[in-house]
C-alpha cells in the first residue's frame, strides 16, 4: 500500500470520520483541539494535522505540534554540562524547536489509523512526512510524544529504518474504580496510605469548611478566581511545561465536557481551590488544578480536592480518574498508579541524533523525576515500576 500524507494548519479541516473514530472518548476529540487553538496558546505552539490518505481516501489523522523545548526537561543534570559545552557551539541545543506528533496537553498521544489499515506504514508515512514539516518550521528535533506501550510495535519498524530511538516519558498517573462503591477504592490502597489519607481527611474536615460544587460554564468573575488560582499553583511547580492564560479558561468553559470542581471557604466565601475535570465516560480527566497557598497547610487542599473529584467521577459512572503527568508523591499515597509512557525521536544533525541516542539510554523514570526515584527506592523488586526495566 502507498500512503501520503497532508498536512492542515487547523482542527476542523482534518476529516471528521477520522476524529471521529481515532479520538472517541475516552481521548479528548476535535473539540479539545480546537479549544487549544483558539485559547490563547499561539506564542508557545503551533498546532498542525498530518492527513494519510491512500488512494485519495483519508486513512489516518496524526495531530501534530511545533514548539521551542529547553534541553533540561528531558536531560538528566547530570548530564547537562556536556549539553551546555555542546551549546556554546550550536545554541539551538539548549532550546531545540521541535515538531511533536502528539498533544501539549493531553495525558498521552494518539494516532487515527482506520480499520484494515497497515499501521506500521501509516506511521511511516507520517514519519517521512515530518521531515518536510521540519523543514518548514525550522525544527531540527522530531519527537513522537508520551506514547502508550500499545504503540510500541507500530513504531518498532521506524528503529529500524528511520534510526528513531525511545526512551521513557513521565509517566501518567491514574485511579481505577474496580466498582462504584469508595470502599472498594479504600480497599485497593496500600494500607499505610490509606490510614494516612484518612488521617488527612479527617484532619482537613476539622480545620476547613468548605463548600464543593461542580459547575459548567462558570460566569466570568468565577472563572477570575479560578485563574488566579491556577497562576499561583502554576507558579510553585518544579516542572512547568504549558504556560496557559485567561482565554484558554473562556474558551474551555463552553465545551459539555469541562466541569470545574470548586472549594470555597464558608467563612468568607473565597475560592480556595479548583479542578478543571473532562468528562469522558469511561474516564474523568483531572486536567488542571489551582490552590490558595495562603490557606493553612493542615487544610489540605490538594487532597481534599482529589478526594471531590474521586467522588464525582464516581457518581458520574467512570472506571478511572486519570491525573496526569508530575506530582507522584502525593498522587501515588492518593491511590493512583503509574501508566508507562513513550517518547520516540530522532535529530536530523547526524552528530547530535547520536549524541541524543546515547543520553535517551539513560533517561528512566528516576532521572525524570526526584518523587519517581524515591517511589522506585520504596519498590525495588516491583519489575512495573520502571518500564525501562522491561
Amino acid at each position: 500500500m502507498t500512503y501520503s500524507v497532508r498536512v492542515v494548519p487547523r482542527a476542523a479541516e482534518a476529516p471528521a470520520a477520522l476524529w471521529e473514530a481515532g479520538f472517541a472518548p475516552p481521548l479528548e476529540g476535535r473539540w479539545w483541539y480546537e479549544t487549544l487553538e483558539e485559547g490563547g496558546l499561539a506564542d508557545q505552539f503551533t498546532f498542525l494535522y498530518a492527513v494519510v490518505e491512500r488512494d485519495g481516501r483519508p486513512v489516518g489523522l496524526a495531530p501534530m505540534f511545533v514548539a521551542d523545548v529547553p534541553v533540561e526537561l528531558v536531560v538528566p543534570d547530570e548530564l547537562m554540562p556536556v549539553f551546555r559545552a555542546i551549546g556554546r557551539v550550536f545554541p539551538a541545543v539548549l532550546a531545540q524547536r521541535t515538531l511533536f506528533v502528539g498533544c501539549p496537553i493531553s495525558d498521552e498521544g494518539a494516532v487515527a489509523v482506520a480499520s484494515g489499515e497497515d499501521r506500521a506504514a501509516v506511521f511511516a508515512a507520517i514519519d517521512r512526512a515530518m521531515d518536510g514539516v521540519a523543514r518548514q518550521h525550522r525544527a531540527l528535533m522530531l519527537v513522537w510524544k508520551d506514547l502508550p506501550l500499545a504503540y510500541a510495535p507500530d513504531m518498532a519498524p521506524l528503529e529500524r529504518s528511520r534510526g528513531v530511538f525511545h526512551t521513557d516519558s513521565y509517566p501518567g498517573a491514574e485511579v481505577r474504580f474496580r466498582t462504584a462503591d469508595k470502599a472498594d477504592y479504600f480497599a485497593g490502597m496500600k494500607p499505610s496510605h490509606r490510614q494516612q489519607l484518612r488521617r488527612k481527611l479527617r484532619r482537613s474536615q476539622e480545620q476547613a469548611d468548605l463548600e464543593q460544587t461542580v459547575v459548567q460554564t462558570p460566569s466570568a468573575d468565577v472563572l477570575d478566581e479560578v485563574f488566579a488560582l491556577f497562576l499561583q499553583t502554576y507558579e510553585k511547580a518544579t516542572t512547568q511545561f504549558e504556560r496557559l492564560d485567561r482565554r484558554f479558561f473562556d474558551r474551555v468553559a463552553r465545551e459539555p465536557a469541562a466541569h470545574f470542581l470548586l472549594l470555597r471557604d464558608r467563612g468568607d466565601g473565597r475560592l480556595v481551590a479548583f479542578m478543571l475535570l473532562l468528562d469522558l465516560g469511561e474516564a474523568v480527566i483531572n486536567k488542571f488544578i489551582g490552590i490558595d497557598y495562603a490557606r493553612p497547610r493542615d487544610w489540605m487542599l490538594y487532597f481534599r480536592l482529589t478526594d471531590a473529584a474521586i467522588d464525582w467521577a464516581m457518581a458520574r459512572g467512570a472506571r478511572r480518574l486519570q491525573s496526569g503527568q508530575t506530582g507522584y508523591r502525593v498522587k501515588i499515597e492518593l491511590g493512583h498508579s503509574l501508566v508507562p509512557l513513550l517518547n520516540y525521536g530522532r535529530h536530523r544533525i547526524a552528530p547530535i541524533h547520536w549524541i541524543y541516542a546515547a543520553v535517551a539510554r539513560t533517561i528512566r523514570w528516576a532521572t525524570l523525576d526526584d518523587e519517581l526515584a524515591h517511589h522506585l527506592d520504596a519498590h525495588p523488586d516491583n519489575p512495573t515500576a520502571d518500564p525501562g526495566r522491561w
